[in-house]
């Protein structure tokens, strides 16, 4: 049992127990005089914490707004007119002389995802597949087979008008690849595939997005030109006193010119 508490106390003597009382009565009167104060800080600590939560909770919730209006999924669909590249001819018996090489023009379709970086300026990666035939073109034209024409690109794109507007035309420019997968090719009386080839591409296009009343779904309408790098001619030498003589070639590319049309979702 404690010396000085309020049973301890009652079996010493007179003096001792009136120290105790003393002490007991200034500790009683320190804790009064200090309960206010603890009060105080615990307003005090309970008040930063909220004003804490609450700037946690607003710095959270402001780029998430933000975000909603920056990223955008798109999906297209539409029509490309494609081309592919010519040779020297080559004579194949009885059946004819053939010196071209194109896909058919055909539906596409395609996917997006872009980051506006601010009010204009935006980046992404896009996709696209024009699922099309493979022709050889001459003295006549005969169907290879089946072939697959994707492209994979990154872009930068520059939108015109504010964030909020209903109506935003914009241009965009990208680098990436093009790939031809031809399947089910005959030749020979043999039909096979044929495993797929990647090439250097760039693309290029002008578009328009709507947003009917500011909202989060809207319409986009676009025009690319997608020219991808085949094969160079050589078509001569070219000399010079410094650097000596070279062959010159012609570059030459297979191109799509798509026009689509799609949704496009903000986040």
């Amino acid at each position: 049992m404690p010396l000085c508490s309020r049973r301890g106390a009652d079996s010493l003597g007179w003096n001792a127990r009136a120290g105790c009382f003393a002490g007991l009565t200034r500790i009683e009167k320190k804790k009064k005089r200090e309960e206010p104060m603890g009060n105080e800080r615990n307003t005090m600590i309970r008040g930063t914490t909220l004003a804490a939560m609450l700037a946690v909770f607003a710095a959270a919730s402001a780029p998430a707004q933000d975000a909603r209006k920056k990223l955008e999924l798109s999906g297209t669909g539409g029509w490309t007119y494609s081309d592919g590249v010519g040779g020297s001819g080559i004579t194949v018996p009885k059946v004819g002389t053939f010196d071209r090489i194109d896909p058919e023009n055909a539906f596409t379709w395609g996917v997006r995802v872009g980051f506006l970086l601010g009010d204009n300026t935006e980046v992404g990666v896009l996709f696209n597949q024009q699922s099309t035939e493979l022709d050889i073109s001459g003295t006549q034209i005969i169907a290879l087979g089946n072939l697959s024409l994707r492209n994979y690109h990154g872009y930068f794109a520059y939108n015109f008008g504010g964030n909020d507007a209903v109506a935003r035309p914009y241009f965009l420019i990208g680098l990436g690849a093009t790939q031809y997968a031809p399947s089910n090719v005959s030749g020979g009386g043999v039909t096979r595939d044929i495993s797929g080839n990647r090439k250097f591409s760039g693309t290029t296009g002008l578009g328009l997005k709507l947003f009917p009343n500011n909202g989060t779904f809207g319409i986009r309408l676009e025009g690319r030109w997608t020219p991808t790098y085949i094969k160079s001619n050589a078509v001569g030498w070219w000399c010079d006193p410094y650097w000596g003589c070279y062959v010159t070639s012609d570059a030459q590319y297979s191109n799509q010119i798509e026009f689509s049309g799609g949704i496009t979702v903000r986040f």
